[in-house]
């Protein structure tokens, strides 16, 4: 289970597909195919896949135990054909962060 929290020191990467509409659920498909090979790697904390209504976007939450574990990940070469494939449909907007600050509402009775 995904858990964001300021308390955890974790490297963070949300990635932001840029889609045509007729390609967004081909790009939730090659995240999906990608996270089944990239969850077996050292480091690996969980993903989040997000569709935008407007089908235009693929937004990936994803969190490392450490930048080293996912840059070891980025450069192995199992993973590059599905990078590529990413590539070839959508525009890759990374953005590596850590969390400053999370809420939750309050469990209801």
């Amino acid at each position: 289970m995904a858990t964001i929290s300021a308390d955890r020191e974790v490297f963070t990467l949300i990635n932001v597909f840029t889609v045509d509409p007729e390609n967004q659920q081909r790009m939730y498909d090659i995240l999906c195919e990608a996270t089944d090979i990239i969850k077996e790697f050292p480091g690996y904390l969980s993903a989040n896949l997000h569709l935008s209504l407007d089908g235009t976007k693929v937004i990936n939450y994803v969190q490392w135990r450490s930048e080293a574990d996912f840059k070891a990940m980025r450069d192995h070469p199992d993973v590059q054909p599905h990078f590529a494939e990413c590539r070839a449909i959508a525009q890759v907007n990374p953005i590596f962060c850590r969390v400053e600050f999370s809420h939750e509402a309050p469990a209801e009775a």
